[in-house]
């Protein structure tokens, strides 16, 4: 990815996205709790975590920089993401928002949400 695109993919603001993802899911039967479940599980925010990210439009660069707690099972999401191998992305920002995005399309697509967490069940 060249640098243009790069910044204009970081420099998207969370509140921006999250609402396609509750759109995606929605479409496919799955419920905005389990997209929260899921979210909070890849970046440690609780629901109150995720809504002030929404309030405040912080873009993913600060939403990544700023995630209590990343999930060090994170690095068990493998696959294909926007044409990328995600276990492949060098850059640690790019990967984090790919896992994200991959996470989304395993919910989307339906798999168990045991599957999607890697095994683990999120509080």
């Amino acid at each position: 990815m060249d640098a243009k695109n790069y910044e204009r993919v970081v420099r998207m603001p969370f509140a921006s996205i999250y609402p396609l993802y509750v759109e995606k899911v929605g479409k496919k039967g799955r419920t905005t709790a389990e997209l929260d479940q899921v979210l909070t599980w890849l970046t440690g925010y609780d629901a109150e975590g995720l809504r002030e990210a929404i309030a405040d439009e912080r873009d993913l660069r600060a939403f990544f920089a700023g995630a209590p707690a990343m999930n060090p099972d994170a690095v068990l999401i493998k696959g294909l993401i926007c044409g990328y191998r995600v276990e492949e992305i060098e850059d640690p920002l790019m990967q984090q928002i790919r896992w994200m995005d991959k996470l989304v399309d395993e919910l989307a697509r339906g798999k168990k949400m045991t599957s999607i967490l890697r095994g683990t069940v999120a509080a």
